[in-house]
């Protein structure tokens, strides 16, 4: 009976170590600005987190009608030696860029975007980077374009490239095609449009991530989780059109006398003001989306499960200190 219990106190421990590693990711962060500057706050969970990458957006890529693919929206030149981490040049391309661009210049783009990389990074002093990562939200309609994008990007580059993956890309792949990358990264927000009046939370709804990743264990690439930690305002006018401030807090709304709480995370704009780069009218309703630690976590504890055999790192989006102070270091590891 003694050899019975010590074996099975032994089986117990093991299982139990074997959930505690399974539990225990690494922790990267998205870095999202054009204006670099991390203060006291972020580097401090960037170290607590033991932080080894950070996926910082270099621009933005975009075609209007008739124009040549461009650079927008360009970082701002900062040093790459205040953090000690991996730097991942991580670049948006715009769908439509895809959308208007004849296949014959898919590999003059890819050389264009890498060497505006390597301008960046070499002016902000990061000399050695091993990773590239594009974010497009691609379409059955681009996926062709796009996916030759990513091939001569590995190319040009001799780089690892990977990708960002959006929900519906995972639950609808055979339309929407696998991305030839050597690694995704999976975004699990946005999971609906704020456009909806409804009462989801279209950062994150559980409800609808489960939809949406139902089989995501079967999904035939490595990738990473993206888990969101911002907070937005969609701001509705007088005919119901929908524009988003970004990084908004409901703390911000409750202690300006322009606006009046109506209920929950929703306010009312009282007198017209300028506000988060917007002009708002009188009468202006504004609600207030936002993760809680509590969400955070019961979306962590759903893919752990669904990915109990999968090995991935989470990276947060993004390193913000205005959403930091939300969560305790705890809550994120």
């Amino acid at each position: 009976m003694t050899k019975f219990r010590f074996a099975a106190c032994f089986f117990a421990i093991l299982l139990f170590l074997s959930c505690q590693k399974n539990e225990n990711r690494n922790i990267d962060f998205y870095y999202w600005r054009s204006n670099v500057s991390f203060n006291s706050l972020e580097k401090e969970y960037f170290n607590n987190l033991q932080v080894k990458k950070l996926y910082i957006r270099l621009f933005d890529v975009d075609q209007s009608a008739g124009m040549y693919p461009e650079p927008i929206g360009m970082i701002n030149q900062f040093d790459g030696n205040e953090l000690d981490t991996e730097y991942i040049p991580t670049v948006f391309i715009t769908n439509r860029t895809f959308e208007n661009l004849p296949t014959e210049n898919v590999k003059l783009l890819a050389e264009n975007v890498y060497r505006q990389i390597e301008k960046i990074l070499y002016s902000c002093n990061i000399k050695n980077f091993n990773e590239v990562q594009i974010d497009c939200d691609w379409t059955n309609g681009t996926h062709r374009n796009y996916f030759h994008f990513l091939e001569e990007l590995k190319k040009i580059s001799d780089k690892k490239i990977s990708c960002t993956l959006r929900l519906h890309q995972i639950k609808y792949r055979k339309k929407m095609g696998i991305p030839p990358v050597d690694k995704g990264c999976l975004m699990c927000y946005a999971t609906s449009s704020p456009k909806d009046d409804d009462d989801k939370n279209s950062i994150l709804d559980i409800a609808l991530l489960k939809d949406y990743l139902s089989d995501v264990e079967n999904y035939p690439l490595d990738f990473d989780i993206a888990l969101p930690l911002y907070s937005w305002a969609v701001v509705r006018n007088h005919l119901g059109k929908i524009k988003l401030i970004n990084g908004v807090t409901a703390e911000e709304l409750q202690n300006n006398e322009h606006f009046e709480k109506i209920t929950g995370m929703r306010f009312r704009v009282v007198d017209d003001i300028f506000f988060g780069g917007m002009y708002l009218n009188e009468g202006f309703i504004i609600d207030i989306e936002y993760v809680t630690p509590e969400l955070l976590n019961t979306a962590k504890n759903y893919i752990g499960k669904k990915l109990k055999n999968k090995n991935y790192n989470i990276i947060y989006f993004h390193l913000d200190s205005i959403f930091l102070k939300r969560f305790s270091i705890k809550e994120l590891q």
